[in-house]
C-alpha cells in the first residue's frame, strides 16, 4: 500500500468514526509532519497523539515563499510521524501572526516541548527559524512574523 493510500484509508476511518450527521464528508485535510526531520516528526507527533502539544508556531516569510496560504481555524491536518505514517487529526481552532519577540509564556507551555518554558521556546525556535530563513534567502530578526496555531486532537 503507497503512503497516499495509507492516509487516505486513515482519513476514512476517521470519518466512519464521526457521528453522520455531524461529519462533513466533503471536508478536505492536508497531511505533513512536525519539523524538518524524521526524528523531530516522532518526537513532536508524539507530544500531540499524548495531548501534551495543542500549539505550534511557523514562519510567515516561509508561507510567502512557498506561495502558500496561511493556515486557518478549521483547517484540518493529518499528522505524520517520521516515516510519514498517519497518527492523528488535528483542527486548528487559533491562529495569531505576531512578531517572535512577542510569542509569550503560554505559548511555549502549549508547545509541549522540553521544559515547556519561553527561554526554551525561544532557544529551539530561533535555532529552527534561522535554518528556514537562510533556506529562503532572509534573515532571522527579534521581529520576524510568526504564525501561532492552537489545535485540538480530534482523532488518534
Amino acid at each position: 500500500m503507497t503512503k497516499e493510500m495509507q492516509i487516505d484509508e486513515f482519513w476514512q476511518s476517521y470519518l466512519e468514526a464521526q457521528n453522520p450527521a455531524l461529519s462533513d464528508p466533503a471536508a478536505t485535510y492536508e497531511a505533513w509532519s512536525f519539523g524538518n526531520t524524521p526524528k523531530m516528526a516522532d518526537e513532536l507527533g508524539a507530544l500531540v497523539v499524548q495531548g501534551i502539544k495543542t500549539a505550534t508556531a511557523s514562519l510567515v516569510w516561509t508561507y510567502d515563499h512557498e506561495g502558500e496560504r496561511y493556515p486557518q481555524i478549521g483547517d484540518i491536518s493529518i499528522i505524520l510521524d517520521g516515516a510519514q505514517n498517519p497518527i492523528c487529526i488535528i483542527e486548528i481552532i487559533e491562529v495569531q501572526i505576531q512578531p517572535y519577540d512577542e510569542v509569550g509564556e503560554q505559548h511555549a507551555f502549549e508547545e509541549g516541548e522540553g521544559d515547556r518554558t519561553l527561554a526554551y521556546w525561544r532557544k529551539v525556535h530561533w535555532n529552527f527559524f534561522a535554518q528556514e530563513c537562510k533556506s529562503i534567502d532572509k534573515r532571522p530578526s527579534s521581529t520576524m512574523p510568526i504564525v501561532c496555531e492552537r489545535f485540538r486532537l480530534i482523532y488518534k
